[in-house]
């Protein structure tokens, strides 16, 4: 039974994280008194922090550097007393340790890893690829683990596994740890491998490889690749101070990676003990190893290896308290905060736009375009786009016939930027009233408005979405052009588009899988790096104005009266949930917790550059629980159906698309209830709960 479930709801372990140490002891050679002392600390340390994983180096026990002494029978003899002394000192842990030991079995050596849990041994892995090159002569002391007939083995007075073993917690979801040791991941197959295939999100490395210029580089590419091609956690444990420095020397590099992301690293050459912390998301790992069919092909191409392999169970104390996730969660996860970073995002994510429209436009043997602007970010992304597409064409823009559209409730600051957007990009510009085109569809239709009631409804709204949609196509028709589409990914996620029409619909779409925050940085990219000059002030007025369908009047003239964001809440919020809700299918209560730790605080974890002072917002539990159930609502409910009816669109990130034909695929008529359920039923009510309206479909 999973008893995650039971822990706070403000609690790492509630939401699929396992907290992780790596600890790198001060050593004395061949004073395993002493080191058992250290491990001791560093292991009450980490228990401290609420970790229930600690991995410690390679012989760390009794110093890696003891070369002949480990041919004494006094050294090994009390290595053996030292590690009963662990044994017994460990009843008090909840965490699992793994310790590197020297251990004698069947008149032979063994490099070991022994895993300690609660004052038992849970088993013993022995070190299989011995290095005997260059610096390292092993062989000379030790005996590779294929070599050991026996598996099982008398320590401590227990009995217990010798040899390849999964350690996996039986009432912790997603909890399996692999151990292999140093060399055992330098080899063109590394153990670890058939570890995660057999289950282990955790995989363990007691390591002891020295210090070389440029060999901390390469572990690190070593352990960013393992943890990536094996979707799992890679907790590495280098040995460190204290080791003798006869020939070598040690930097106690410690590390901690999640699929390909690291979490955390020590401080090389520190002059003392270390612990390092990370909080690893085992749910999410065990859920992206359930849609890599190939990593599931690789099991079944490797299941007689794979059985060969045994699991040790052992229960798994969580801590009585809740403990705070120690970990960042990026508030735009589809926009890095990194400048450096973000600028190469912006501009690969752009280069992608670009060359899909080319590409379309080659294959078609199309040389136009019509696009709609309207003054807000969608359009003027998607403009620019067209620009630099026809630049690389060796087309004129003026083959790019831009239109604004104004309507019932366009703002006088819209059709401005509209203009001077256009204007300055030197395309063909052209304005289209749909005004008196909309007037004439609600008389016909009988709609009260017509009759002079100020009903401001959702017939209202898509019959100017419909004027303006209209003669883009009959304008493409006449000019032997293509439509370009202006509407992103986050408002597809709502719904928040008019279904065959608008934004919904164009012959291509150049911003379909782009979200909403990263349409915004790439404008504010394109405006700092000024690849557009003459357009740069345009943009950051574009930037500056409320979002709005603007298809309802009553504001003032300098702004839109209609706010996308008080309806479907906000984008920055939304598109979190988006990523969280397609890339990882988190249930909403996980959902929730992640966001509302992103975005509690102002004050912690980096900002992208340019969002300062009122830009920098913050949100409690309740608003995030609030907008959770829109977007869930919208999203599982009442906008499927639009989605399986879009455009073709370049997918532009690993955030997915939610194209039909790719990424997502789903039912048009199935229910939120699940998801809304298990947010209610699991997120703390601290609030009075705001009710959805169930609004038609749009």
């Amino acid at each position: 039974m999973d008893r995650s479930r039971e822990q706070p709801f403000e609690s790492l372990y509630r939401h699929g994280f396992i907290r992780c140490s790596v600890a790198i002891p001060q050593v004395r050679v061949a004073d395993p008194e002493h080191n058992r002392s250290q491990i001791v600390s560093l292991a009450k340390q980490a228990e401290a922090k609420g970790a229930r994983l600690v991995v410690f180096p390679e012989l760390c026990l009794s110093a890696y550097t003891g070369d002949d002494l480990f041919h004494q029978a006094a050294l090994l003899e009390a290595c053996e007393d030292s590690l009963g002394g662990l044994v017994e000192e460990s009843r008090d842990l909840a965490a699992l340790l793994l310790v590197g030991a020297p251990l004698r079995f069947e008149g032979k050596l063994f490099i070991c890893a022994v895993a300690i849990h609660q004052g038992k041994i849970l088993g013993v892995v022995p070190k299989r690829y011995l290095p005997n090159y260059r610096e390292f002569y092993e062989k000379r002391q030790f005996s590779s683990a294929r070599s050991a007939l026996g598996s099982e083995v008398d320590l401590c007075d227990q009995t217990v596994p010798f040899g390849s073993l999964l350690f996996t917690a039986s009432n912790v979801s997603s909890f399996s740890v692999f151990v292999e040791i140093c060399e055992d991941l330098w080899t063109p197959l590394p153990l670890s491998s058939w570890g995660a295939l057999a289950g282990a999100t955790v995989l363990c490395n007691l390591s002891a490889s020295n210090a070389t210029v440029g060999k901390a580089e390469y572990r690190e590419t070593l352990c960013r690749a393992q943890s990536g091609r094996c979707i799992a956690a890679y907790l590495y444990a280098g040995a460190g101070a204290g080791e003798s420095t006869t020939d070598l020397a040690w930097d106690g590099h410690g590390m901690i990676w999640e699929n390909g992301v690291c979490l955390a690293q020590t401080e090389r050459f520190g002059a003392a003990g270390q612990v390092l912390f990370a909080d690893v998301d085992v749910e999410r790992l065990e859920l992206d190893r359930m849609r890599m069919t190939s990593f599931q092909d690789s099991v079944e191409d490797h299941r007689d290896r794979i059985r060969e392999l045994r699991t040790v169970r052992f229960e798994c104390d969580l801590p009585d308290r809740a403990v705070e996730l120690e970990r960042d969660i990026a508030r735009f996860p589809y926009v890095p905060s990194d400048g450096d970073r973000r600028d190469e995002h912006c501009a690969e994510v752009y280069s992608i736009q670009v060359h899909g429209l080319q590409q379309r436009l080659e294959a078609a043997s199309i040389e136009k375009v019509v696009i709609g602007v309207s003054g807000g970010l969608d359009s003027t992304q998607a403009l620019i786009v067209c620009a630099q597409a026809f630049d690389r064409l060796g087309l004129p823009r003026e083959n790019i016939l831009a239109y604004s559209l104004p309507g019932l409730a366009t703002s006088e600051r819209t059709r401005r930027n509209a203009k001077a957007l256009m204007d300055s990009l030197g395309v063909s510009a052209g304005e289209i009233d749909v005004g008196d085109a909309s007037r004439e569809m609600l008389k016909r239709i009988g709609h009260p408005f017509a009759e002079g009631q100020k009903l401001y409804d959702v017939t209202f709204e898509n019959v100017q979405a419909g004027e303006r949609t209209s003669p883009l196509f009959r304008l493409a028709n006449l000019h032997g052009g293509l439509v370009v589409g202006t509407g992103d990914l986050s408002e597809l996620a709502l719904g928040w588009c008019t279904y065959g029409v608008g934004d919904h619909m164009s012959h291509y779409n150049v911003n379909a899988s782009v979200p909403k925050t990263l349409i915004q940085h790439i404008n504010r990219w394109v405006s700092r790096r000024a690849l557009f000059a003459a357009a740069q002030d345009t943009i950051e007025s574009i930037l500056a104005t409320e979002i709005s369908p603007e298809l309802i009047p009553g504001g003032e003239a300098e702004g839109p009266a209609q706010s996308t964001e008080a309806v479907v809440g906000p984008f920055e919020l939304q598109d979190l949930h988006l990523y969280f809700v397609t890339r990882y299918g988190f249930r909403p209560s996980k959902v929730a917790y992640l966001c509302h730790h992103a975005w509690s605080d102002r004050e912690r974890g980096q900002w992208p550059e340019g969002m300062e002072g009122e830009d920098r917002r913050e949100y409690d539990l309740e608003e995030v629980k609030h907008w959770l159930e829109v977007f869930l609502y919208r999203f599982f409910e009442i906008s499927q159906f639009k989605r399986s009816a879009i455009p073709n669109s370049p997918k532009v990130g690993s955030g997915g698309s939610l194209s039909p034909r790719s990424d997502w695929r789903a039912p048009s008529d199935s229910k939120a209830t699940l998801w809304i359920e298990e947010l209610r039923r699991n997120v703390p009510d601290r609030a009075v709960r705001l009710r959805l309206a169930q609004e038609p479909p749009r």
